[in-house]
């Protein structure tokens, strides 16, 4: 087989190139073609060489997307023809990006492939936030959702969802508030329950809007993002205003 031929799956990460690794960087530097995402932000973008072919193949929620199966045939197609290929993907390859689906098609096809994580968008939206997804005595435990849990049948883990002393971080979530909102209710979370919606988080670009579960549908029929929205729901995001002041008061002394 010939020694080119090889896929890397490469976690973007949230946005801010800042945040790419360096393996990450140097495998974008070493590409002859790189197969991207719609969620990875320009600044990454950039970081490609020139002279570098670049194929624009991602999903984007209510738009036109790239169907999953053209995606794995495309790998397959470049790094049979001798081309060192690097998927670039948003965040993390394999949290809610089909990482693990490309990588069983390539196996399947007989294509060699490696994998080079990224920072999750819920670790590196929460960090930019200023919101801790675990803190002592208020939450022990993180569960990551797809705002996308609807679809194929009806959702059964809500009740687990419910549970307190958690948070939950919902990616692509906002298209679902109005479910979220009111099976939380149904299942037990207090109206009171705090949220953050956090919108191109990490770039220059981010905007944070922070309101209550039962007010949830109403913010984010109101809301008009540009970028990709994560929501963070739990008692963690109150921390938010007091460590805010905090930074806030350094600077001022």
């Amino acid at each position: 087989m010939n020694q080119d031929i090889h896929v890397t799956l490469v976690g973007a990460g949230p946005g801010d190139p800042e945040l790419l690794t360096l393996k990450a960087l140097r495998a974008i530097e070493r590409a002859e073609v790189v197969v991207y995402d719609s969620l990875v932000s320009p600044d990454i973008l950039a970081l490609i060489p020139a002279g570098v072919k670049r194929i624009e193949m991602g999903k984007r929620c209510g738009k036109s997307s790239a169907r999953q199966e053209d995606i794995c045939a495309v790998l397959v197609r470049l790094a049979r023809a001798g081309n060192r290929v690097v998927r670039l993907k948003g965040g993390d390859p394999f949290i809610f990006g089909r990482g693990g689906e490309e990588a069983l098609y390539l196996k399947q096809h007989d294509i060699p492939f490696s994998v080079v994580p990224g920072i999750t968008a819920a670790l590196g939206c929460a960090a930019a936030s200023l919101i801790p997804l675990t803190h002592r005595g208020v939450s022990r435990a993180v569960t990551l959702v797809t705002g996308h849990l609807q679809q194929g049948g009806e959702f059964r883990g809500w009740s687990a969802l419910a549970q307190a002393g958690q948070t939950l971080v919902f990616y692509m979530g906002l298209e679902q508030a109005t479910v979220i909102q009111q099976q939380l209710l149904a299942e037990g979370c207090p109206a009171s329950l705090p949220v953050a919606l956090i919108e191109s988080g990490t770039t220059a670009g981010q905007r944070i809007t922070t309101t209550e579960l039962g007010r949830l549908i109403h913010t984010a029929e109101r809301l008009t993002p540009r970028g990709p929205v994560l929501m963070m729901i739990g008692e963690v995001v109150r921390l938010r205003a007091e460590l805010t002041a905090t930074l806030d008061s350094l600077a001022v002394a």
